[in-house]
């Protein structure tokens, strides 16, 4: 038996065939290996699709996010021009109360020349109850202007110079002008013409500052009047004075009695003439620039 199997171990093919069987179970066993790994890989892999979100259900959570954000921007700008709103309504409110309150006039004409705004004060100057849409000549219609800073002999009508200005563009005119209202009362205006420019600097209307110079016009007339009344009393002072002297001069020079009593005579009556001529205007003068002097000359009297 031992001599067989000495035959068998020496017997080359048995060796191969030994070989054979080790390389078959090895290769055998390593397949096996490889199965479970990639059994284990593909299990993991399924793991990891079970967590993530599947195709169907991506879109709709992208979908929500977004909406949800759309929502927060829509809140956001509504906060924003609400405010913006208040901000706009009260900048408005006190521009409106300054106009109304303004004791000027304000017109302000468009783009178009018709006129979109006006102030009491300048309904009140004007005399007009609704002005707004008429333009600056059916406003202005006979008035012309009779001085400017430019040019101060000019005749322009007073509603050509708020369309220069309007068509032009050109910087802030001065002018005063004669204006009858719609009732027929006699006014005298100053009337400032500036460009209402916008924020980029294009021409979006004119607007009129107008000052009723009535009052100071008459103030003005009634004190050159004074000043020509005063100056023609002056002249006839002197005028009396010299006449008195004169008189005074002879009646001492003289010694008949009756020429001096004429004298004497003549200078009382020049005297009176002056007394009842200037002595009225003086009080009067008095009596109004010292307060109270009415009063007293009343209870003297009384």
């Amino acid at each position: 038996m031992e001599a067989v199997l000495v035959e068998l171990l020496a017997n080359p093919l048995i060796w191969r065939a030994a070989l054979l069987l080790c390389v078959s179970a090895s290769a055998f066993v390593f397949a096996i290996w490889a199965i479970r790994r990639v059994r284990h890989n593909i299990a993991d892999e399924a793991d990891l699709d079970s967590s993530a979100p599947s195709l169907e259900t991506l879109p709709l959570h992208l979908y929500n996010t977004v909406i949800q954000q759309l929502k927060q921007q829509k809140h956001e700008l509504q906060v924003q021009t609400l405010a913006e709103q208040r901000r706009a309504r009260t900048s408005e409110n006190f521009s409106q109360a300054v106009l109304s309150n303004l004791s000027s006039g304000v017109l302000v004409f468009g783009v178009n020349g018709l006129l979109k705004q006006a102030n009491p004060a300048a309904k009140e100057i004007l005399g007009f109850n609704s002005p707004a849409g008429m333009s600056a000549e059916d406003i202005f219609r006979d008035s012309v202007v009779s001085s400017t800073q430019v040019s101060p002999d000019s005749s322009t009508p007073l509603a050509e110079e708020v369309e220069a200005v309007l068509r032009e563009g050109s910087k802030r005119r001065q002018l005063e002008a004669d204006y009858t209202t719609p009732a027929g009362e006699e006014l005298r205006i100053a009337v400032t013409i500036s460009p209402v420019p916008a924020v980029d600097g294009s021409l979006i209307g004119v607007a009129c500052l107008i000052s009723d110079r009535s009052e100071f016009q008459r103030s003005r007339r009634q004190l050159e009047l004074q000043s020509e009344i005063s100056a023609e009393m002056a002249l006839e002072l002197r005028t009396s004075l010299t006449t008195i002297a004169g008189f005074a001069q002879q009646l001492a020079k003289n010694r008949d009695p009756d020429l001096a009593l004429q004298l004497a005579d003549d200078i009382a009556g020049e005297a009176a003439r002056l007394d009842r001529r200037f002595g009225g205007f003086l009080a009067e003068k008095h009596t109004a620039t010292v307060p109270g002097a009415r009063a007293q000359a009343a209870t003297k009297v009384t």
